[in-house]
């Protein structure tokens, strides 16, 4: 494996924080990178996860002359905005001098439709297919939906579903999931930009 590219991640909870190390590490692996993952915030929700980002920032510009990371990852689901306003309005947080390494990923509405997005994976690794259901913002929905379809496949988990990001992102196929989530599509084609940059 090639050189260590160091990341700095800032996401909305655990979920956000499981999905985004595999599928990190797979796109790095994918470039004959090995991924130094740091989660700098995955606890309290999207306004823990900016006023981590704006403290982190802060201190990192107050110190000056730091080593900065190769990417800062900033996960925030867009809820019910439009995906394109959502994407903004976490772009706004990051300071101009951190853009050109910052890789925005903003899951359209919640991040639980990332670990479904390739129903034929998600068949294979949970042993029944995920649930279609037309898409809607409602809190919670997703994430009720990923655990009952699991329970209904006879696992049993505390963390409703996300122990098995891992496994997903692993034998995700990336062209059929990208196809069927564009908010996943989005971060894949940043983050691969950004590992081709390095």
């Amino acid at each position: 494996m090639g050189r260590g590219v160091a990341v700095e991640l800032f996401a909305e909870d655990a979920a956000h924080e499981r999905f985004l190390r595999a599928m990190i590490a797979r796109l790095a692996g994918d470039h004959q990178k090995n991924a130094v993952i740091r989660a700098r915030s995955v606890v309290g929700g999207h306004g823990r996860a900016i006023a981590e980002l704006a403290l982190y920032q802060r201190t990192l510009m107050k110190i000056g002359g730091g080593r900065l990371p190769d990417a800062l990852v900033v996960a925030i689901d867009s809820n019910c905005k439009a995906f394109s306003q959502a994407v903004k309005s976490i772009q706004s947080a990051v300071k101009h001098e951190l853009a050109p390494i910052s890789v925005i990923a903003c899951p359209e509405p919640h991040v639980e439709r990332w670990y479904m997005a390739d129903p034929s994976t998600f068949r294979k690794v949970i042993g029944v297919p995920p649930p279609t259901v037309k898409r809607k913002c409602d809190r919670d929905r997703y994430k009720s939906l990923l655990a009952s379809t699991v329970k209904r496949a006879g696992h049993r988990t505390a963390l409703g579903g996300i122990d098995f990001a891992d496994d997903l992102v692993e034998s995700m196929d990336l062209k059929r999931a990208s196809a069927a989530e564009r908010s996943l599509r989005a971060f894949i084609e940043a983050m691969t930009a950004r590992l081709k940059a390095l």
